[in-house]
């Protein structure tokens, strides 16, 4: 799923990082985003936490979406990005 991800963030001309795990040091490894995307059937609580509080740190926006497919990546892009 990780490199569909990236695949379709790409044809949207948007820079991605994808984790599918809690990765020791998250908030740092997060960056400046301009957008957070959080699957949240897949990820734990405390990654959700982690990542919100980087988006406020940082101002960016964060969309939620429970499911995880291609195609709700998809939608989520068309609507924020146009």
């Amino acid at each position: 799923m990780v490199c569909q991800y990236k695949k379709i963030c790409k044809e949207h001309n948007c820079k991605a990082k994808v984790f599918t795990q809690m990765p020791a040091k998250l908030g740092n490894q997060i960056g400046s985003p301009d957008l957070i995307i959080l699957f949240t059937n897949t990820v734990s609580h405390k990654m959700v936490r982690c990542a919100v509080a980087e988006a406020e740190r940082c101002n960016a926006d964060v969309v939620r979406s429970h499911t995880s497919s291609g195609s709700a990546l998809t939608e989520i892009l068309e609507r924020v990005c146009g």
